[in-house]
């Protein structure tokens, strides 16, 4: 074995080790996600090296440098301050999803107008539009990491694969028989799963767009639904109030998470996929050990209903957002205790998203701003100003350099 070069992952933290074995390039990937201000890295180097033979002592120097470089990323607390950059008029009426590809360089919209559009966050252009539903474009994705296609699902009933580059429809899915709501790529294998309100989820061919087979189990809607980190897992949320686990090698249902006392909202792993959180009607979010599938934390403490919830990066710390105006940070990677409190929002707050290195949370509302805080005291730190309707989307950019909002004034605005 021969070590190539060190390269690095910064959200969440890790180090990956490319290196030469029998003539084949590898690489081989350490999580460091417990990397912190405090990391004594030389130490952590030498901690590697004892476990890694192909890290020799002629490197050290090297792999400290990185080190030092990626804690200098990872633990820089320094709140950016974004001002409003574009506005894309995207879209002639409403827009219903936006998303990023791996490297935050384009996003994806859809919308009511019945098309997706692929811009550059850089410039502000419109790269594509994609055409060829014959209804409300709902949903939108990039196969990440390589970002070279994009699924689409539409009340129409079907979804559509597209090559991002060219715009060109590469596959129609048929089966549904009513609103196709999500639709996401399996993470390692040519296949993609959908949901919709006919109660099912669906496999498909990616290259072929043959359906491999449907998934039943809910009693109402599928409103979420994702893959684990080697595609083999996929859990579901429904209006049901259940979250379902389904293997997709054998596509059969293998466990139902139940407790909630109504419909959720949304469900997803954390960075490991040791734990899943969902959160719902019912006022309160839910954690449940994904190796166990027992609940080991219901986090109550809204007044209403939990719109939405999302992990930071390492796969510690998790938000719920909710019609009571307000956003909550919970410490799920020990004792499931509320950590900070988002107060100033003046209507429900529909999005909530970490930021990449984890210190600051970004919510979305219907009061038509989108706020920016401290994910550790709930200071909110910049709101961000200027769309004249409900903001019901907004994402960091991979690096955290850009901000993308999306309104029901039928514009997104690119922050930086």
């Amino acid at each position: 074995m021969k070590l190539l070069k060190f390269l690095l992952r910064y959200f969440p933290p890790g180090l990956a080790l490319e290196y030469t074995q029998g003539g084949d390039v590898k690489t081989k990937m350490i999580d460091l996600l417990d990397l912190s201000a405090d990391t004594d890295v030389r130490a952590l180097a030498k901690s590697i090296k004892a476990t890694e033979p192909v890290i020799t002592e002629s490197v050290m120097d090297q792999l400290v440098e990185t080190l030092q470089k990626l804690q200098a990323k990872v633990c820089d607390t320094r709140a950016k301050r974004y001002y409003k950059y574009k506005t894309l008029k995207t879209h002639l009426l409403p827009v219903t999803g936006i998303t990023c590809d791996k490297l935050g360089k384009r996003c994806l919209t859809s919308s009511y107008d019945r098309t997706c559009k692929v811009w550059d966050i850089d410039s502000g252009e419109e790269l594509l539009t994609l055409k060829g539903h014959k209804n409300v474009v709902y949903t939108v994705s990039f196969n990440n990491p390589t970002s070279d296609k994009i699924v689409t699902g539409s009340f129409d009933k079907t979804a559509k694969i597209w090559c991002s580059q060219t715009g060109h429809c590469l596959a129609t899915m048929w089966g549904h028989d009513a609103e196709v709501v999500v639709a996401k790529f399996s993470p390692t294998q040519p296949r993609l799963a959908t949901g919709s309100f006919d109660e099912t989820l669906r496999i498909f061919h990616v290259e072929t767009g043959e359906e491999l087979g449907a998934l039943r189990g809910h009693t109402a809607e599928v409103i979420a639904l994702h893959y684990n980190d080697d595609g083999n897992q996929i859990i579901s949320g429904s209006f049901d109030g259940a979250v379902n686990i389904w293997d997709t090698r054998t596509l059969t249902l293998t466990h139902v998470l139940n407790g909630h006392r109504a419909g959720l909202s949304n469900c997803l792993y954390n960075f490991d996929c040791s734990l899943i959180a969902s959160s719902s009607m019912d006022k309160s979010a839910k954690v449940w050990d994904a190796r166990t599938n027992r609940c080991v934390a219901t986090l109550l403490g809204h007044d209403d209903e939990v719109l939405d919830l999302a992990f930071d990066n390492g796969g510690r710390k998790l938000a719920t957002a909710s019609g009571d105006t307000t956003a909550r940070v919970w410490d799920v990677s020990n004792n499931f205790e509320q950590l900070a409190l988002m107060e100033g929002h003046k209507e429900e707050v529909s999005k909530v998203c970490f930021s990449p290195n984890g210190h600051q949370l970004l919510t979305a509302s219907s009061d038509r701003t989108a706020r920016l805080w401290s994910a550790s005291d709930g200071v909110c730190l910049q709101q961000l100003r200027g769309h004249t309707d409900d903001i019901f989307a907004c994402a960091f950019t991979y690096s955290g350099d850009s901000i993308i909002t999306a309104s029901k004034d039928n514009t997104c605005t690119i922050w930086r």
